[in-house]
Protein backbone atom coordinates (compact mmCIF):
# COMPACT_ATOMS: atom_id res chain seq x y z
CA UNK A 1 0.00 0.00 0.00
CA UNK A 2 1.60 3.40 -0.95
CA UNK A 3 2.11 6.31 0.99
CA UNK A 4 -0.73 8.25 -0.34
CA UNK A 5 -3.02 5.64 0.13
CA UNK A 6 -2.37 5.37 3.51
CA UNK A 7 -2.54 8.70 4.10
CA UNK A 8 -6.41 9.31 2.64
CA UNK A 9 -6.64 6.47 5.02
CA UNK A 10 -5.51 7.88 8.14
CA UNK A 11 -7.88 11.11 7.13
CA UNK A 12 -10.84 9.11 6.78
CA UNK A 13 -10.45 7.59 10.00
CA UNK A 14 -9.36 11.10 11.99
CA UNK A 15 -12.71 12.41 9.93
CA UNK A 16 -14.56 9.51 11.46
CA UNK A 17 -13.69 9.70 15.22
CA UNK A 18 -13.98 12.85 14.72
CA UNK A 19 -17.71 12.54 13.78
CA UNK A 20 -17.33 9.60 16.91
CA UNK A 21 -16.60 12.49 19.38
CA UNK A 22 -19.40 14.87 18.33
CA UNK A 23 -21.73 12.90 18.42
CA UNK A 24 -20.96 11.08 21.93
CA UNK A 25 -21.17 14.52 23.25
CA UNK A 26 -24.91 14.70 21.73
CA UNK A 27 -25.77 10.99 22.41
CA UNK A 28 -28.68 11.78 24.19
CA UNK A 29 -30.63 14.27 22.15
CA UNK A 30 -29.39 11.96 19.36
CA UNK A 31 -30.96 9.20 20.79
CA UNK A 32 -34.48 11.73 21.47
CA UNK A 33 -34.29 12.71 18.13
CA UNK A 34 -34.30 8.89 16.43
CA UNK A 35 -36.22 7.17 19.03
CA UNK A 36 -39.21 9.38 19.92
CA UNK A 37 -40.99 8.77 17.14
CA UNK A 38 -40.91 4.64 16.62
CA UNK A 39 -41.63 4.79 20.69
CA UNK A 40 -44.90 6.07 20.40
CA UNK A 41 -45.59 3.50 17.30
CA UNK A 42 -44.30 0.62 19.41
CA UNK A 43 -46.70 2.02 21.97
CA UNK A 44 -49.59 3.05 20.13
CA UNK A 45 -49.54 0.26 17.17
CA UNK A 46 -47.90 -2.94 19.34
CA UNK A 47 -49.50 -2.06 22.84
CA UNK A 48 -52.89 0.34 22.71
CA UNK A 49 -54.50 -0.76 19.40
CA UNK A 50 -54.05 -5.11 20.38
CA UNK A 51 -54.97 -4.42 23.83
CA UNK A 52 -58.65 -2.86 22.49
CA UNK A 53 -59.12 -5.52 20.12
CA UNK A 54 -58.20 -3.11 17.36
CA UNK A 55 -55.40 -5.02 16.11
CA UNK A 56 -54.63 -8.64 16.08
CA UNK A 57 -52.28 -10.28 19.20
CA UNK A 58 -49.41 -10.72 16.97
CA UNK A 59 -49.59 -7.86 14.83
CA UNK A 60 -46.64 -6.22 17.38
CA UNK A 61 -44.58 -8.57 16.08
CA UNK A 62 -45.15 -8.26 12.37
CA UNK A 63 -44.54 -4.35 12.99
CA UNK A 64 -41.79 -4.45 14.96
CA UNK A 65 -38.88 -5.38 12.52
CA UNK A 66 -40.47 -2.55 9.96
CA UNK A 67 -40.10 0.07 12.95
CA UNK A 68 -36.62 -1.07 13.29
CA UNK A 69 -35.96 -0.73 9.52
CA UNK A 70 -37.89 2.74 9.65
CA UNK A 71 -35.72 3.83 12.49
CA UNK A 72 -32.51 2.68 11.05
CA UNK A 73 -32.90 3.95 7.66
CA UNK A 74 -34.20 7.46 8.68
CA UNK A 75 -31.39 8.30 11.54
CA UNK A 76 -29.14 7.19 8.79
CA UNK A 77 -30.81 9.43 6.44
CA UNK A 78 -30.42 12.31 8.90
CA UNK A 79 -27.58 11.89 10.09
CA UNK A 80 -26.04 12.89 6.41
CA UNK A 81 -28.95 14.93 4.84
CA UNK A 82 -28.79 17.82 7.46
CA UNK A 83 -25.52 18.28 7.95
CA UNK A 84 -24.36 18.06 4.68
CA UNK A 85 -27.17 20.68 3.68
CA UNK A 86 -25.90 23.07 6.24
CA UNK A 87 -22.23 22.05 5.18
CA UNK A 88 -22.46 22.79 2.05
CA UNK A 89 -24.80 26.18 2.23
CA UNK A 90 -23.50 29.94 2.88
CA UNK A 91 -21.18 29.24 5.57
CA UNK A 92 -18.95 26.55 3.16
CA UNK A 93 -17.99 24.62 6.27
CA UNK A 94 -17.24 21.32 4.28
CA UNK A 95 -14.05 23.07 3.25
CA UNK A 96 -12.17 21.84 5.94
CA UNK A 97 -12.72 18.74 5.25
CA UNK A 98 -12.00 18.74 1.84
CA UNK A 99 -8.44 20.42 3.02
CA UNK A 100 -7.59 17.19 4.31
CA UNK A 101 -4.92 14.95 2.57
CA UNK A 102 -7.65 12.57 1.36
CA UNK A 103 -9.46 12.19 -2.12
CA UNK A 104 -12.66 14.36 -2.43
CA UNK A 105 -15.05 11.17 -2.41
CA UNK A 106 -13.42 9.74 0.53
CA UNK A 107 -14.96 13.03 2.11
CA UNK A 108 -18.17 11.30 0.91
CA UNK A 109 -17.25 8.06 1.79
CA UNK A 110 -16.74 8.88 5.38
CA UNK A 111 -20.49 10.72 5.71
CA UNK A 112 -22.25 7.19 4.28
CA UNK A 113 -20.21 5.37 6.78
CA UNK A 114 -21.06 7.33 9.96
CA UNK A 115 -24.46 7.41 9.01
CA UNK A 116 -24.78 4.18 8.87
CA UNK A 117 -23.26 3.73 12.11
CA UNK A 118 -25.96 6.25 13.32
CA UNK A 119 -28.78 4.04 11.82
CA UNK A 120 -27.38 0.88 12.81
CA UNK A 121 -27.44 2.31 16.51
CA UNK A 122 -30.83 3.60 16.57
CA UNK A 123 -32.03 0.52 15.07
CA UNK A 124 -30.45 -1.51 17.95
CA UNK A 125 -31.91 0.36 20.64
CA UNK A 126 -35.30 -0.54 19.05
CA UNK A 127 -34.91 -3.86 20.72
CA UNK A 128 -34.39 -3.61 24.53
CA UNK A 129 -37.87 -0.34 23.95
CA UNK A 130 -39.56 -2.93 22.38
CA UNK A 131 -39.02 -5.27 25.05
CA UNK A 132 -40.23 -3.13 27.63
CA UNK A 133 -43.12 -1.03 25.67
CA UNK A 134 -44.46 -4.44 24.58
CA UNK A 135 -43.87 -7.15 26.93
CA UNK A 136 -45.40 -10.25 26.06
CA UNK A 137 -45.93 -9.32 22.64
CA UNK A 138 -42.27 -8.65 22.01
CA UNK A 139 -41.12 -11.75 20.04
CA UNK A 140 -37.59 -12.53 17.96
CA UNK A 141 -36.43 -15.83 16.91
CA UNK A 142 -32.69 -16.17 17.42
CA UNK A 143 -31.56 -18.56 14.78
CA UNK A 144 -30.98 -15.74 12.23
CA UNK A 145 -28.77 -13.35 14.01
CA UNK A 146 -26.49 -13.33 11.24
CA UNK A 147 -29.06 -12.16 8.91
CA UNK A 148 -30.41 -9.60 11.57
CA UNK A 149 -27.03 -7.97 11.79
CA UNK A 150 -26.50 -7.94 8.44
CA UNK A 151 -29.85 -6.44 7.43
CA UNK A 152 -29.35 -3.83 10.39
CA UNK A 153 -26.24 -2.83 8.78
CA UNK A 154 -27.97 -2.86 5.57
CA UNK A 155 -30.19 -0.75 6.55
CA UNK A 156 -28.56 1.70 8.18
CA UNK A 157 -26.22 2.33 4.60
CA UNK A 158 -29.06 2.31 2.07
CA UNK A 159 -30.21 5.29 4.73
CA UNK A 160 -27.37 6.88 4.70
CA UNK A 161 -26.76 6.79 0.88
CA UNK A 162 -30.00 8.01 0.26
CA UNK A 163 -29.10 10.86 2.41
CA UNK A 164 -25.91 11.88 0.79
CA UNK A 165 -28.04 11.69 -2.29
CA UNK A 166 -30.55 14.12 -1.12
CA UNK A 167 -28.33 16.54 0.92
CA UNK A 168 -26.29 17.15 -2.22
CA UNK A 169 -29.23 17.72 -4.05
CA UNK A 170 -31.42 20.24 -1.70
CA UNK A 171 -31.16 23.47 -0.72
CA UNK A 172 -31.13 25.05 3.23
CA UNK A 173 -34.41 26.56 2.61
CA UNK A 174 -36.08 23.13 1.14
CA UNK A 175 -35.48 21.42 3.99
CA UNK A 176 -38.84 21.09 5.29
CA UNK A 177 -39.77 20.52 1.85
CA UNK A 178 -37.72 17.25 2.12
CA UNK A 179 -39.19 15.81 5.21
CA UNK A 180 -43.06 15.95 3.18
CA UNK A 181 -42.08 14.81 -0.16
CA UNK A 182 -39.63 12.42 0.94
CA UNK A 183 -39.93 10.72 4.09
CA UNK A 184 -44.07 10.54 4.11
CA UNK A 185 -44.24 8.49 1.01
CA UNK A 186 -40.93 6.50 2.08
CA UNK A 187 -42.82 5.77 5.35
CA UNK A 188 -46.12 4.91 4.17
CA UNK A 189 -45.53 3.03 1.20
CA UNK A 190 -42.03 1.22 2.50
CA UNK A 191 -44.21 -2.06 4.56
CA UNK A 192 -43.53 -0.80 7.77
CA UNK A 193 -46.93 -1.42 9.29
CA UNK A 194 -47.95 -4.48 7.05
CA UNK A 195 -46.05 -7.47 5.06
CA UNK A 196 -45.75 -7.12 1.93
CA UNK A 197 -47.44 -10.57 1.13
CA UNK A 198 -50.38 -9.46 2.70
CA UNK A 199 -50.49 -6.50 -0.13
CA UNK A 200 -51.84 -9.10 -2.61
CA UNK A 201 -55.14 -7.64 -3.47
CA UNK A 202 -54.24 -4.31 -3.91
CA UNK A 203 -51.65 -5.79 -6.62
CA UNK A 204 -51.04 -2.05 -7.92
CA UNK A 205 -49.94 -0.52 -4.56
CA UNK A 206 -47.66 -4.04 -4.00
CA UNK A 207 -45.62 -3.47 -6.95
CA UNK A 208 -45.44 0.11 -6.29
CA UNK A 209 -44.13 -0.77 -2.82
CA UNK A 210 -40.99 -2.28 -4.76
CA UNK A 211 -39.51 0.81 -5.67
CA UNK A 212 -38.84 1.37 -2.41
CA UNK A 213 -35.56 0.42 -0.72
CA UNK A 214 -37.53 0.75 2.78
CA UNK A 215 -39.80 -2.43 1.80
CA UNK A 216 -36.59 -4.74 1.15
CA UNK A 217 -35.14 -3.79 4.92
CA UNK A 218 -38.41 -4.43 6.63
CA UNK A 219 -38.90 -7.77 4.55
CA UNK A 220 -35.48 -8.80 5.45
CA UNK A 221 -35.47 -8.10 8.97
CA UNK A 222 -38.65 -9.88 9.13
CA UNK A 223 -37.48 -12.96 7.54
CA UNK A 224 -34.74 -12.58 10.69
CA UNK A 225 -36.99 -11.65 13.27
CA UNK A 226 -40.59 -12.74 12.99
CA UNK A 227 -40.58 -16.52 14.90
CA UNK A 228 -42.03 -19.21 13.01
CA UNK A 229 -46.21 -20.05 14.01
CA UNK A 230 -47.45 -23.81 13.59
CA UNK A 231 -43.82 -24.44 12.60
CA UNK A 232 -43.85 -22.61 9.19
CA UNK A 233 -41.59 -19.50 8.71
CA UNK A 234 -43.97 -16.32 8.31
CA UNK A 235 -43.74 -15.49 4.72
CA UNK A 236 -41.67 -12.70 3.43
CA UNK A 237 -40.18 -11.37 0.30
CA UNK A 238 -37.83 -14.04 -1.13
CA UNK A 239 -33.92 -13.46 0.91
CA UNK A 240 -32.42 -13.54 -2.93
CA UNK A 241 -33.94 -10.29 -3.88
CA UNK A 242 -33.47 -8.60 -0.81
CA UNK A 243 -30.00 -9.37 -0.64
CA UNK A 244 -29.37 -8.24 -4.24
CA UNK A 245 -31.70 -5.39 -4.07
CA UNK A 246 -30.19 -3.45 -1.11
CA UNK A 247 -26.29 -3.90 -2.36
CA UNK A 248 -27.67 -2.70 -5.70
CA UNK A 249 -29.41 0.56 -3.71
CA UNK A 250 -26.36 1.15 -1.55
CA UNK A 251 -23.87 1.06 -4.64
CA UNK A 252 -26.21 2.93 -7.61
CA UNK A 253 -27.35 5.76 -4.76
CA UNK A 254 -23.62 6.14 -3.62
CA UNK A 255 -22.34 6.61 -7.02
CA UNK A 256 -25.01 8.98 -7.25
CA UNK A 257 -24.19 10.61 -4.69
CA UNK A 258 -20.36 10.76 -5.06
CA UNK A 259 -21.22 12.34 -8.74
CA UNK A 260 -23.43 15.23 -6.93
CA UNK A 261 -21.35 15.72 -4.05
CA UNK A 262 -18.02 15.99 -6.59
CA UNK A 263 -19.95 19.23 -8.22
CA UNK A 264 -21.11 20.43 -5.44
CA UNK A 265 -17.88 20.78 -3.45
CA UNK A 266 -15.57 21.45 -6.42
CA UNK A 267 -15.38 24.28 -8.94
Amino acid sequence: MGSRTRLALSALLATFQRDLVVTGREFVPFLMQALMQPLFFLFIFGKVLPGIGLAAPNFAALMLPGIVALTGMIAAMQGVTLPLVLDLGFAREIDDRLLAPMPVWFVALEKVLFGALRGAVASSVIFPLGWVILGSGFAVRTDRMFTLVAMVLLTGLVGSTVGLLIGTIIKPDQISLMFTLIFTPLLFTGCTYYPWGALGRIRWFQVMTLLNPLTYAAEGLRYAMVPPTGGRDFPTLPLFWILLALPASVIIVFLLGKRTFGKRVVN
